[in-house]
């Protein structure tokens, strides 16, 4: 079984409904199993154990939400000295933009370095079904790219 880990941070419950649609929609998918883990509660160790990482964050003041920044600080160079390289992808809850805190992110995960499987997601405004539906349909890909070996 290859694990799908999804982190989330979370303070207005857009970014945790985001991260249980994907979750559920991966869930799905035979041969993954998925763990959600909230960000202050992810560490390397728990990324080590994973064939694929989704991150789920929000965009404050235009830059990376503190939490999530603070996971990827925490696992930054425990994750190189390990040699870890996952894909992941990432989604990002946003207020009007989004695209500041996806390319801090990008940033990041290049450098330890993680690879990118798909493009990232940006939610827009409220949580919305169309939202929802997104995030499901991310989820169930990545999930399915890693059944294949595809990431």
């Amino acid at each position: 079984m290859k694990k799908l880990l999804v982190v989330y941070h979370s303070q207005s419950g857009t970014c945790a409904r985001l991260a249980r649609a994907a979750a559920l929609a991966a869930a799905d998918t035979e041969g993954v199993v998925v763990e959600v883990r909230r960000a202050c509660d992810a560490s390397t160790e728990t990324v080590a154990d994973a064939a694929g990482l989704l991150l789920v964050a929000a965009e404050n003041s235009g830059t990376l939400s503190g939490e999530a920044k603070a996971f990827l600080d925490r696992i930054f160079y425990p994750a190189i000295d390990r040699a870890l390289v996952l894909p992941y992808a990432l989604m990002m809850s946003a207020g009007n933009d989004g695209r500041s805190a996806v390319r801090q992110a990008e940033r990041i995960f290049s450098g330890i370095p993680f690879t990118s499987a798909c493009e990232p997601m940006i939610a827009r405004g409220e949580f919305t079904d169309e939202h929802k539906a997104q995030a499901a349909e991310l989820g169930a890909a990545l999930a399915a790219g890693l059944e294949m070996g595809i990431f």
